[in-house]
């Protein structure tokens, strides 16, 4: 029992706004660019464990930055992409009982996830924005021989809720301006 939720196109709702026409195509853009990047990233991560276990196997050799390498590729990867998962509202939900709803309710009800999903991940967006500054001032790095900074995987996390909550907030908008009467 998985129904979408209706909402109107893009197009139809940003039309008579053009600032939220602006902000959703620069996101689109900036999403599509990300998305790309963390493919790339995610190969790179893929490539770097791979040669961990050929030098660990063949040549018995330490390789002692490629896990936390690999982890930051992956961070970055999995955090700057929330926002692009979310234009598609592809995250995962519990929707068991929305074919059961009125397209009216399923609508007010999307609504008020939406605003609390924002709620959420502007909180967690300050949080991380914080301690990356915090990171990035105390000089912080990993507790290995290689010792990166930590300021960058927290940077991407920041930067990746950020985006996600700027996508929310921008589907918020696109619900109230739409032009379907909710009662």
């Amino acid at each position: 029992m998985h129904a979408p939720v209706e909402t109107s196109s893009s197009t139809q709702v940003t039309a008579n706004h053009p600032m939220l026409a602006v902000l959703d195509r620069l996101l689109q853009l900036l999403n599509r660019v990300i998305a790309v990047a963390a493919a790339i990233a995610m190969i790179l991560a893929c490539g770097i464990l791979s040669y961990s276990v050929i030098s660990r196997s063949l040549f018995q050799s330490a390789t002692y930055w490629q896990d936390e390498a690999a982890v930051f590729l992956l961070v970055g990867a999995t955090f700057m992409t929330a926002a692009y998962v979310q234009s598609y509202r592809g995250h995962i939900g519990i929707e068991a009982f929305t074919s059961l709803i009125s397209p009216r309710v399923n609508r007010i009800r999307a609504l008020i996830v939406d605003i609390v999903c924002f709620a959420f991940c502007t909180f967690f967006a300050w949080k991380s924005w914080t301690l990356t500054h915090e990171a990035y001032v105390d000089g912080q790095i990993s507790n290995s021989i290689w010792g990166p900074p930590l300021a960058v995987p927290y940077a991407l996390m920041a930067i990746g809720m950020t985006l996600l909550s700027l996508q929310i907030l921008l589907q918020i908008l696109k619900s109230l301006f739409d032009r379907k009467p909710i009662a």
